[in-house]
């Protein structure tokens, strides 16, 4: 079963690579034939793209495993609800704060989340080269957030958004992008050192998305079509559904069982989504401003019950060097 969990965690590592080079690409030709600056195509790619990331949080209820009966598991589903809540009004009352908050929170989740899943494409493979978690780490979370929100033309598209929180930096945006350049590039040089070539490849490719795609695509082509597309591939390790699926030898099956039951959130989201923007300006702009403050209050939580699996696959020799004792395959 492992060889068929290891071709799951591959084929999601591609195609979230693949994803962000075609992002930057796309970038490349439409900036020749629109204006790259128009934020009409960006909001309409970017909605689409954090849309699809909205279903890979549904079923952390999987990952936390609350024991005991069924009113244990809806004491679960309620303080998560409400914690998603209270972020939620945090984000749209407190603007700027509520957004700095869920900045460091989700960097942490990105790296922690990013580098848990080639950990645990590491314990399925034979022979993986060694190094620090952190190494990678650090570069997979700043990448996605520093980049986008730094470069010169975030301002251009957070006013468009949210005007509050054009200047969430307070002047230190330069400072941020230069600490987070020197810290990717010093990963980089570590990665290759010890032949983690997979590994660096997906830091360039972070730092190309931020630096080329616009800052409202780069996050969230980042966010749907990479960090969603990896943790609903680690899902699959531990959804009963997917593992019986693994056994059938069906490798699709397996993710799509860890995709299907998400589709609820989505709705959900989307339903919210339209509430709030029904007592607003309800307009393009406001609508993908609503669907990032969902996202974002979504994370809060998201973010407290997937530690468990990410501690679960850096702990022991993981947490010192990615495969130190791989697991023998099936």
């Amino acid at each position: 079963m492992n060889d068929r969990e290891l071709q799951a965690c591959k084929t999601a590592r591609t195609l979230s690579s693949t994803a962000a080079l075609a992002a930057v690409i796309a970038t490349l030709i439409l900036s020749r034939m629109l204006d790259v600056q128009s934020m009409h195509w960006q909001v309409v790619i970017a909605t689409v793209a954090l849309v699809a990331g909205i279903p890979h949080g549904a079923l952390d209820h999987l990952v936390a495993r609350p024991v005991g009966n069924g009113s244990t598991m809806s004491g679960f589903v309620v303080r998560y609800v409400l914690t998603a809540i209270v972020a939620l009004v945090a984000i749209l009352l407190f603007n700027v704060i509520g957004f700095v908050f869920v900045l460091a929170m989700s960097a942490v989740h990105f790296g922690t989340g990013d580098a848990a899943f080639v950990a645990e494409t590491d314990k399925r493979t034979a022979a993986p080269t060694k190094h620090r978690a952190y190494i990678y780490a650090i570069p997979a979370g700043l990448l996605p957030i520093v980049i986008p929100l730094t470069k010169s033309t975030s301002e251009n598209a957070l006013n468009e958004i949210n005007s509050n929180i054009v200047r969430w930096h307070a002047g230190f945006d330069s400072a941020l992008l230069i600490a987070t350049a020197l810290l990717s590039l010093a990963a980089f040089i570590a990665l290759l050192a010890t032949k983690r070539y997979r590994d660096a490849i997906d830091i360039v490719l972070l730092a190309l998305l931020g630096v080329v795609a616009p800052p409202l695509i780069a996050f969230a082509v980042y966010f749907g079509c990479w960090h969603a597309v990896r943790h609903t591939a680690r899902l699959t390790l531990v959804l009963p559904s997917s593992q019986r699926a693994f056994a059938r030898g069906s490798t699709t099956n397996a993710f799509w069982l860890a995709v299907v039951p998400g589709l609820p959130a989505l709705v959900s989201a989307l339903v919210a989504a339209v509430a709030i923007g029904a007592f607003t300006d309800f307009e393009g702009d406001s609508l993908l401003w609503t669907m990032l403050a969902i996202v974002w209050a979504l994370t809060v939580p998201h973010m407290a019950v997937t530690a468990r699996l990410d501690r679960g696959a850096l702990a022991n020799n993981e947490l010192r060097g990615w495969g130190s004792n791989p697991r023998p395959t099936d």
